[in-house]
């Protein structure tokens, strides 16, 4: 891949300079200009020099005697003030640039998230635009603060800033979404259908479908690829009253866990409150949500009559032809089968993997 850095001239061309630049073209002093415009000579240096800015009085005034309009002289000197305050932000932003060690920056750019700036103090404004925050202490407030809940398994390496990352990827391509209103019946009913889904091999054909469902139900779905050191599988989160994500991160691709997932995920926002945030592969404060998000997907794939039925036949040692036969007789794809067994401890994990299904997902 081929790097691209973003160009930033270090000149600031002042309006100043245009005043100027007029005139030498009108052969005029500036004691003659000062004449013409009804200024102070003194007052005329503090404009050429940049150091007093153009109101709009005196747009009129520069209009009539340089000519051009009086819009051109307020969006000129706005565009220099606001150089300038960049200018001085940039500066500012380099005493945080510490704050980019903790992101996952080189991920951020591949992938497009954010431009690639070679000074310190840009990188981290423009870092601040991809979160939507003013600074690294909103962010802190707004990211940091709140996923130092979670604690990741032993399994994994948790970095706050990674699964920051990917939570506001998530949240930038939900809000880029147009979904309707959140209905709730609505979301359960669809749930039901999206157990056919299971069966479809070929993500090009279930994920835009899946989407356009979703949305229809006020559920934003995201899939989004996670950096080294976000481990989470899953999340949701309310971005308003009317309106969920629910993101994805293929963390492992094969179908049965990501459809469970899923369903984990769309539990949580059935069954719980709107103010909270849930990240899969986490624990987070309140482990009996989590359990029931479980339970709830489990159900809902396999119910729990068919689910009683899959108990008895595994102490038979089911073969890949009955397992075949059940999924179908269930309406879910075999993999989903045995991700059950293997969870419920009826199957080792090493035992009938050939009949899941691995998803290659762009």
């Amino acid at each position: 891949m081929i790097e691209t850095t973003s160009f930033q001239p270090d000149w600031i061309s002042a309006p100043g300079e245009t005043i100027e630049d007029l005139l030498d073209e009108k052969g005029w002093s500036k004691a003659e200009f000062a004449q013409r415009i009804g200024f102070t000579t003194k007052h005329v240096n503090e404009l050429v020099k940049g150091r007093a800015s153009i109101s709009a009085a005196t747009a009129e005034r520069l209009s009539r005697v340089l000519g051009s309009t009086p819009d051109f002289w307020l969006v000129r000197d706005a565009q220099y003030q606001a150089a300038l305050e960049g200018r001085r932000a940039i500066e500012a932003a380099k005493q945080d640039a510490g704050w980019l060690d903790e992101l996952p920056l080189r991920w951020m750019r591949k992938e497009g998230w954010v431009e690639t700036f070679r000074n310190k103090g840009a990188q981290v404004l423009e870092c601040c635009r991809f979160f939507g925050v003013v600074g690294v202490d909103a962010w802190r407030a707004k990211y940091e603060a709140p996923l130092t809940a979670f604690r990741a398994s032993e399994k994994f390496e948790k970095k706050i800033g990674a699964v920051a990352a990917w939570l506001r990827e998530g949240e930038r391509r939900a809000t880029e979404m147009r979904c309707r209103p959140y209905n709730a019946q609505r979301f359960k009913a669809a749930l039901k259908e999206f157990r056919a889904m299971t069966n479809e091999t070929d993500p090009d054909v279930f994920v835009p479908k899946l989407l356009e469902d979703c949305a229809a139900c006020g559920v934003a779905v995201v899939f989004a690829s996670a950096p080294t050191g976000c481990p989470a599988s899953g999340a949701t989160r309310w971005l308003a009253t009317d309106r969920a994500m629910l993101l994805l991160s293929l963390h492992h691709r094969s179908n049965d866990h990501l459809w469970f997932t899923f369903f984990h995920e769309a539990g949580h926002l059935l069954l719980h409150g709107k103010r909270m945030m849930f990240i899969e592969g986490f624990d987070g404060l309140d482990g009996d949500q989590e359990e029931e998000a479980n339970q709830f997907a489990r159900d809902l794939l396999i119910p729990p009559p068919a689910a009683k039925r899959l108990t008895k036949l595994s102490a038979c040692r089911l073969s890949k032809e009955e397992v075949r036969a059940f999924a179908q007789e269930v309406g879910v794809a075999p993999g989903i089968v045995v991700g059950r067994l293997q969870r419920d401890r009826l199957l080792p994990w090493s035992h009938m993997n050939d009949l899941k299904v691995r998803y290659s997902l762009s």
